[in-house]
């Protein structure tokens, strides 16, 4: 009876602490919430502020660069602000929204998310994430490290994708931080050629600065309609690597500010685009059952269903092995690599994973890195070799292997034909 007895107590007991802990649990997370609602704290007539329109815009901490700020109400109706910061000095942000017609000012405190893939860097891309006030859709939208002071004073944003858009294509490249006065003309406009010939209809690019030609290149397709040019002045701001990790290159942030740049192009696209593409220029996803990507991923969306995320393995094609096919005498003016002169690939390592790119529908994705999602509400898929790939033609990664040892892979020279007449097209109206 005894034993009973204290069994009984000791289980109340457990009780009581289990209860008292969730009161406490719920209670700070109830107080945590209250602390992010937004608060009134001026009243006027109209909203002021100066309007910011470049890329790039640093608070007075000079800790906090603000990209830009975008809806999202997949879960609560929030502002999401794409911005980079000092992981380590930036505790505290607040959005100040200003609500038309009345004027009322109200502030939110941010919860500020720093992506985990900064690879070891001080800055690094970041969410900061803002309730908005009810009965109001803010338009613009100011950052500040305090919730006090004068609204006037502060950079104001606007607010994209509030409204609701019907798709306007159906794919859309990001290339992230184009740097180093590129100049791979030919290279680029082979890609450029080849995703329109899959079904690209926008390409979005992250300009750091390129080559005199480059710069024409990207004037035509402009005037075109299939590039849009984001300037990507980082190196104004703050000490740039041109490697991926810190311990390869001690700076600020690594690889030109490319994960912020990936993450600002899904949110810039996410309402006009049916999928979005993030690879680099010298990349192309090459599908092997199918002619192009709208076929190929009409196929692999009935294959899986709810699945918002696609990758594809990076194969390397090395520039320094090639064959005298498709040697066009005009291209050689070019500064860039010939791609069809290319179709020997690496073989795989063994013990080292290839990486890979993606494929997204950009309505499922919240946080990318540059070789796989770090949030998303859909599944991801591993898209396998037989049904596409990436060719990536660069600079080899086993250099050593001879000829014999890699394996030729013509798959690009499906596409020869429509691609030296779009090449060449481009090129008599920019370069030659």
């Amino acid at each position: 009876k005894m034993l009973c007895g204290r069994k009984k107590s000791y289980f109340a007991a457990a009780v009581c602490i289990i209860t008292l802990t969730s009161m406490v649990t719920l209670s700070y997370l109830r107080l945590q919430r209250l602390s992010h609602l937004p608060k009134i704290i001026q009243e006027r007539s109209r909203c002021r502020g100066k309007i910011t329109n470049g890329t790039i815009t640093p608070l007075k901490d000079n800790r906090t660069f603000i990209i830009s700020p975008y809806f999202d109400d997949r879960e609560s109706k929030v502002t999401r602000v794409i911005g980079i910061v000092h992981h380590g000095d930036v505790k505290q942000l607040y959005c100040w929204f200003c609500c038309q017609p009345d004027g009322k000012i109200y502030v939110s405190k941010a919860k500020i998310d720093v992506h985990s893939d900064r690879f070891g860097f001080p800055y690094g891309a970041a969410d900061i994430v803002c309730l908005e006030p009810e009965n109001c859709d803010p338009t613009h939208v100011s950052i500040h490290q305090s919730p006090h002071g004068n609204i006037d004073q502060l950079p104001n944003f606007e607010i994209k994708n509030r409204k609701a858009e019907t798709f306007s294509v159906d794919f859309t490249v990001c290339i992230s931080a184009m740097f180093g006065n590129y100049n791979n003309v030919l290279q680029f406009i082979q890609s450029m050629e080849m995703y329109k010939i899959l079904g690209v209809q926008k390409v979005v690019i992250y300009k750091n600065n390129c080559s005199h030609l480059m710069e024409k290149v990207l004037k035509f397709y402009m005037e075109e309609g299939t590039v849009e040019i984001i300037p990507w002045p980082i190196n104004s701001h703050l000490k740039v690597s041109s490697k991926w990790h810190f311990s390869m290159d001690a700076k600020d942030i690594g690889y030109y500010g490319q994960i912020t740049a990936l993450n600002d192009c899904i949110y810039r696209n996410m309402q006009r685009s049916k999928f979005v593409v993030l690879n680099d220029a010298d990349e192309i996803i090459l599908p092997l059952q199918h002619p192009d990507w709208k076929t190929m991923m009409s196929h692999l969306q009935e294959q899986h269903p709810g699945t918002g995320i696609f990758l594809f393995e990076n194969h390397i094609f090395p520039e320094t092995v090639s064959t005298h096919v498709f040697n066009i005498s005009s291209w050689n003016t070019v500064p860039g690599v010939n791609i069809l002169q290319h179709v020997h690939r690496e073989p795989d390592r063994k013990d080292v994973i290839n990486p890979k790119k993606m494929i997204i529908d950009p309505r499922k994705v919240i946080q990318t890195s540059v070789h796989s999602v770090l949030r998303a509400y859909g599944n991801s898929v591993n898209v396998p070799m037989d049904v596409a790939l990436i060719y990536h033609c660069r600079v080899p990664l086993q250099g050593n292997l001879p000829r014999e040892s890699l394996i030729r892979d013509t798959t690009l020279w499906r596409y020869n034909s429509s691609l030296i007449m779009n090449v060449n097209k481009v090129l008599y109206q920019t370069v030659l």
